[in-house]
């Protein structure tokens, strides 16, 4: 069973993406705010198709792990496929706005451990949405696996990413970072949902670079 995380206080205590420097909140706060947008039936409608790789996105497997004996899958039976991304050392991910990149430092550390997985329908609507992390630099940890509600979806799309990570818990100092980038603070529960559906308009994907040093040597997912 994978435990559904509602609002901000159990996000808050299920540790997700915390301590800085994990990029997993700031992940989690562009794919509510820029990668889909919600529709007055409340659907989560994806701008931009998961096949096709942008922002880091690849398809996942979600294969049976056994062990033991015992065998299992990081996420429940879906008959939509899966799609993950947050791996910041693939060449893709330089697409990805620069408050999630800054994580990056070429390093093997926690900095890059945490991983949005959705499952997707053929009309771009987004079925799941789960948050991961790897336990390992080749499997992800089930006890630290959680599906995001869409209620909870909803309510990110309310915050300023400077609140969103306040309110998530998350190291203050990021709030000077988040000012350098000229991402404007909003008023707490300040809602982007309407009628026309989504929360923001989707920025343009940055330029794609080759990648670097380390990207071609790191072998975490």
């Amino acid at each position: 069973m994978v435990q559904t995380l509602n609002n901000m206080e159990e996000l808050r205590n299920s540790l997700f993406g915390r301590p800085s420097p994990r990029h997993g909140l700031k992940l989690l706060f562009w794919f509510a705010n820029d990668y889909i947008v919600i529709k007055n039936d409340n659907q989560m409608v994806a701008n931009y198709n998961p096949k096709e790789g942008d922002f880091g996105f690849h398809h996942f497997q979600n294969r049976r792990e056994c062990e033991n004996n015992v065998c299992k899958r990081l996420l429940p039976f879906s008959k939509y496929p899966f799609y993950d991304v947050g791996n910041l050392y693939l060449p893709t991910s330089k697409s990805l706005p620069k408050y999630v990149r800054k994580s990056n430092t070429g390093a093997k550390n926690d900095r890059n451990m945490d991983r949005l997985i959705i499952s997707m329908r053929s009309d771009r609507i987004v079925d799941k949405v789960y948050v991961t992390q790897h336990e390992d630099q080749k499997s992800f940890d089930p006890v630290n696996t959680y599906c995001i509600s869409r209620e909870l979806v909803m309510i990110i799309c309310g915050h300023s990413l400077s609140n969103f990570l306040e309110q998530a818990g998350y190291n203050t100092h990021e709030q000077n970072f988040i000012i350098d980038q000229g991402i404007a603070p909003r008023e707490s529960g300040e809602t982007r949902i309407d009628m026309e559906g989504g929360c923001r308009a989707p920025p343009r994907a940055e330029p794609r670079a080759a990648p670097g040093f380390w990207e071609s040597y790191c072998t975490i997912l």
